[in-house]
């Protein structure tokens, strides 16, 4: 008999289509039809603290932990047996007897610009709002423009689509890869290379979080996990961790597989974007372990050319 697999999630509509691209894997993988996945892989709603609070931006608040707190609490209480989310918007330190057990392949990571008024972000007239909660958004766009005003711009795709068009700002930034998978490509302005906007490490990737002791979860879940995507976020997040694994310091980090080697992008900024780090290397690598490693070289290469006096500074002015 098929066992049945219950997928927490958060209610926004973007957080309900991964976790539906999550269930259909399921379903496919286990020969299930349309009519039975429902029942098989119930998805259940989980509000999050992060839902709740609007109106703030979330590194005062207590940044990404707080979009996975209480679904990590229904996978303790055996509420829920797996948890779809953004990877983004994981920490990088989980709670001890969780795991990510499971990377689907990765959609576009890039950022996209959206204005309803001009074509590209270097069009904007000086002294343009541009919206944004994100500090690695922030800091780009002011090293790149710093007669921009940027202004925080919380909730959900939709609203703050609606907020655009109602003119409540000149122009936004959101990532391409959730724009796709709610259908809304068609909002894109233009999609900016990672080379004059890195992504925020795991951008763009969806990740099933697990009890580590779930042994029958976990044999379910390696038939759909991406290897390359698993190395390449792997690299990322390690990088984030030796820099800094909240909200509090604006980081972007991106890697991509070619024939066997990782190419890695990373960059630190100050938040005003004066100050300006960025490293790029590459490596040929085939296992987690490796690109782990990758991951913390980087970091640790790029912590100490930029010293620890600029995060002692930023520490002071969080």
């Amino acid at each position: 008999m098929q066992r049945k697999i219950r997928i927490g999630t958060r209610g926004s509509p973007l957080a309900l289509a991964q976790a539906r691209q999550v269930q259909q894997a399921l379903a496919n993988q286990s020969a299930v039809s349309d009519e039975e996945k429902d029942t098989l892989f119930p998805i259940c709603v989980i509000k999050t603290t992060g839902d709740q609070i609007q109106d703030r931006p979330l590194n005062a608040i207590g940044g990404k932990g707080l979009f996975t707190k209480e679904i990590e609490d229904q996978l303790f209480a055996n509420e829920v047996d797996i948890a779809v989310h953004s990877l983004k918007d994981m920490p990088t330190v989980l709670p001890n007897g969780l795991s990510l057990a499971c990377m689907l392949k990765r959609e576009d990571p890039r950022d996209a610009f959206l204005s309803p008024n001009v074509s590209k972000l270097a069009e904007l007239p000086q002294g343009a709002v541009v919206g944004s909660t994100s500090l690695r958004r922030q800091a780009q766009l002011l090293a790149l423009r710093p007669d921009l005003k940027v202004v925080t711009y919380r909730g959900n795709v939709e609203t703050r689509l609606r907020k655009l068009k109602e003119g409540e700002v000149d122009a936004t930034l959101l990532a391409v890869a959730g724009l796709n998978r709610l259908g809304l490509a068609h909002e894109i302005t233009h999609a900016l290379p990672t080379n004059m906007m890195v992504p925020a490490a795991g951008q763009g990737a969806v990740t099933i979080e697990a009890c580590t002791d779930n042994h029958k979860v976990s044999a379910v879940l390696k038939y759909l996990n991406h290897n390359d995507t698993a190395l390449c976020v792997a690299a990322e997040r390690a990088f984030l961790s030796v820099l800094d694994g909240s909200c509090q310091t604006p980081i972007g980090g991106h890697a991509y597989m070619e024939e066997g080697v990782m190419k890695f992008s990373g960059r630190v900024l100050s938040p005003d974007g004066q100050e300006d780090f960025p490293i790029e290397e590459a490596e040929t690598l085939a296992s987690i372990e490796e690109a782990l490693a990758f991951g913390v070289r980087l970091g640790q290469t790029l912590r100490g050319q930029i010293g620890e006096e600029f995060f002692e500074r930023l520490a002071v002015t969080d």
